[in-house]
């Protein structure tokens, strides 16, 4: 019943508006139950009110709870390789931005505790293939940020990284351009602190 209830919120949803947003976000935040259906309708890849899942799961992410993503971390990383609506990417795309910027927190947190190699590793493959397949700008952005990140501990990840960003997103919009160089220093400043 949950998944029905959620779907008819989010079919009644409107545009991407923060409003509408917010509104299914309200009702989410009253019955925390429709948590778990929304991030299901997220990965229902074929139907479009996906992407109002995802903009409702970013939205909440941001600016309510991350942490109610740790139950369901398995299933999201798990499916993110499946989507390919470009509306529903781009939130998705934030999402692991959170996830990492949280894993990386330097206070103590759950994440750090939760988030397993094998969620990494998903969120890392699928960062990846989203910067090497014509995207977004906000989800290359989201990407390289991510897997910046991720990289302070995997060692493999910065050299592809660097390489990634100076044969290919440097040569695009000026917006991956400009986010490309600023990793790029970040990389670098990593590398030197090391030395």
């Amino acid at each position: 019943m949950s998944v029905l209830q959620i779907t008819k919120e989010l079919e009644n949803l409107g545009n991407a508006g923060k409003e509408n947003r917010q509104r299914v976000a309200n009702i989410i935040l009253n019955n925390s139950a429709l948590f778990e259906p929304l991030t299901q309708v997220v990965f229902k890849v074929d139907h479009s009110v996906s992407i109002k899942a995802a903009w409702v799961l970013e939205w909440f992410c941001t600016h309510h709870h991350l942490h109610w993503m740790l139950p369901h971390l398995d299933f999201f990383t798990a499916h993110l390789k499946n989507l390919h609506f470009d509306s529903a990417i781009r939130p998705c795309a934030k999402i692991c931005e959170h996830l990492a910027n949280a894993y990386y927190s330097k206070t103590d947190n759950e994440f750090k505790r939760t988030l397993t190699e094998s969620h990494i590793q998903s969120i890392v493959a699928v960062s990846f293939d989203w910067l090497i397949t014509p995207q977004k700008i906000a989800v290359r952005a989201y990407s390289m940020n991510t897997l910046y990140l991720f990289g302070l501990e995997k060692k493999w990840i910065h050299p592809e990284l660097k390489h990634l960003i100076q044969s290919k997103i440097i040569h695009e919009s000026k917006g991956t351009k400009a986010r490309g160089k600023h990793i790029l220093n970040l990389i670098e400043k990593h590398q030197n602190s090391r030395l």
